[in-house]
Order: structure tokens, then C-alpha cells, then sequence
């Protein structure tokens, strides 16, 4: 079980389950984490960055991802803390320190900052407020958000091209957003918004490009994976329903024998022969 405190926009999660799998989820503003114990595997399209303690990094929002959680071999609960950038209160620094970006962002969702002592001492001076009882206030919670982006800032002023792109995202080749991204359960409202596109304007290119609807053509590309996965790469279906975008083992196995006319427990069974 994972258990999570918020403080505003500062976020402690603790997990003591082995191998413990958050949800997909779409960042939806920048977030800066810390990993104070425990190790984690975070997965953004076709990367995959392995954290521990003491790993800082800065994803970008907008990006879509998947964690694994593990604790520390000694039974120490993974450990993490947070900060989220939200827009509103980037405009307001922005507006402040007149700041603003000198061209669009175009490297990677993730950037490491583990080698960064002041920012591994900011976060360290966040942690009495998850163990003291005593809470940040709201002048205090926007204080340290500005002293965490002041300290981003000095770390490489290019993050400014990140942090201060107000635009929401470009329209993209839809086929190769889509062949990257199927396998995260997310709402078709969120594809459509990543794509560039509304969300009537998306299903409409989607069936001039696929020649079907979202829907269908997601089920059949997760379920067409799940069948490669278990049959060459020889995973459990109870592991790669999640790997695939289904939210259950029921429904993905419903899915699975509608589909294919056979259950994917009898690939397993085939394979053992």
C-alpha cells in the first residue's frame, strides 16, 4: 500500500509493498521529486530511468509515465518527496523576476539533478514539515516553490525554456504519438490534448489515418501486445494486463478471449507443453 500527503503543492508519498506499480498517469504540471529511500523504475516512452536514494529529477509537464516502487532491502518503505510547478504560480514568477523562455524545450521529459547539492539541501529542509507536525503554510509553501525554481534557474538557465513554455502542445503526426503512447490508460480526451488536437478533431483524424475508431483500435493494439508478451517474452498475463493499459486482470481476460477465441492463460499452458 502506498500512502501519500499533500501540503499544498509539495507531496509525500511512503510505500512498503515490493515492486509496487503506481498508476500510468499524465504529469500535469512539472514536478521536482526526491527519493529519499527505496528505489524506483520509471518508464517514459521507450526509456526507462532507475532512481535512488538521493536521486533528483525535474519531468516535465505533460509527460506520460509509468513507476515501479521498491523498498529498501532492509524493510525501510520507499520514500519520496515532491514539489509541483503549477502554472498559475509560474506566470506569477515569471511575471515577477521577468523571466520568459528564449525558444521551445527540446530535451529530454526528464532531467537528472542528483549532483546538485543545494537542491538536495532544499529538499532536506522540507522534510520537518512531513515530521514535526508542523505544516507549511500557504505564503510558506510559495516561498519554497520559488526557492526551488530559483535553484533550478542557477542549476542551467536553459530550464527557463521548460518551466516558462506556456503553449499547450503542438499538433503532432498522430500514427507515431499513437504507436508510442497506446499502452497508457489514460482518457481519450488526454491523447487528444498531448496530440495537439480537440478532442472531436482527434477521433476524426484518427479514423482517416487508421480507418477505425480510438477505442477499438487501443483494445486491439494492448491485446495484440499482451498475446507477444506472453507468448516470446514469456510474462504472466497477471503482470502484463498492466503493462498493456487494462485496469483489471477480469477485464483484460474478458478482452483477451473475445478477441482471440482463447484465454491467455492457454498461451501459457501451450508453451509448457
Amino acid at each position: 500500500m502506498e500512502r501519500q500527503e499533500h501540503q499544498y503543492n509539495v507531496l509525500m508519498s511512503i510505500c512498503s509493498t515490493v515492486g509496487h506499480r503506481g498508476e500510468e498517469t499524465l504529469a500535469p504540471e512539472h514536478v521536482l521529486a526526491y527519493r529519499i529511500t527505496g528505489t524506483s523504475r520509471t518508464f517514459i516512452g521507450d526509456d526507462v530511468y532507475e532512481s535512488k536514494p538521493g536521486s533528483i529529477a525535474l519531468v516535465r509537464r505533460n509527460t506520460l509515465l509509468k513507476m515501479v516502487k521498491y523498498p529498501e532491502a532492509d524493510g525501510r518503505p520507499f520514500q519520496s518527496i515532491a514539489v509541483y510547478f503549477d502554472q498559475a504560480t509560474l506566470k506569477r514568477i515569471a511575471t515577477a523576476e521577468d523571466i520568459s523562455m528564449d525558444r521551445p524545450y527540446t530535451g529530454d521529459p526528464a532531467v537528472d539533478l542528483s549532483s546538485n547539492i543545494f537542491l538536495k539541501g532544499y529538499f532536506e529542509s522540507l522534510l520537518p514539515f512531513f515530521k514535526t507536525g508542523v505544516s507549511l503554510t500557504a505564503r510558506l509553501a510559495e516561498l519554497k516553490t520559488r526557492e526551488a525554481i530559483m535553484l533550478l534557474l542557477e542549476h542551467n538557465i536553459r530550464i527557463k525554456d521548460m518551466l516558462f513554455d506556456f503553449s499547450e502542445p503542438f499538433k503532432m503526426e498522430l500514427g507515431d504519438f499513437m504507436n508510442r503512447n497506446y499502452t497508457f490508460h489514460i482518457p481519450l480526451a488526454d491523447f487528444a490534448r498531448l496530440s495537439g488536437r480537440s478532442l472531436t478533431t482527434f477521433k476524426r483524424d484518427f479514423r482517416k489515418l487508421f480507418g477505425d475508431s480510438p477505442e477499438r483500435w487501443i483494445r486491439q493494439k494492448r491485446l495484440e501486445r499482451a498475446r507477444f508478451l506472453i507468448a516470446h517474452q514469456h510474462q504472466p498475463p497477471a503482470s502484463v494486463y498492466l503493462d498493456v493499459g487494462f485496469d483489471s486482470l477480469s477485464h483484460f481476460s474478458t478482452a483477451f478471449k473475445k478477441h482471440f477465441g482463447y484465454n491467455p492463460t492457454d498461451l501459457v499452458a501451450k508453451r509448457k507443453k
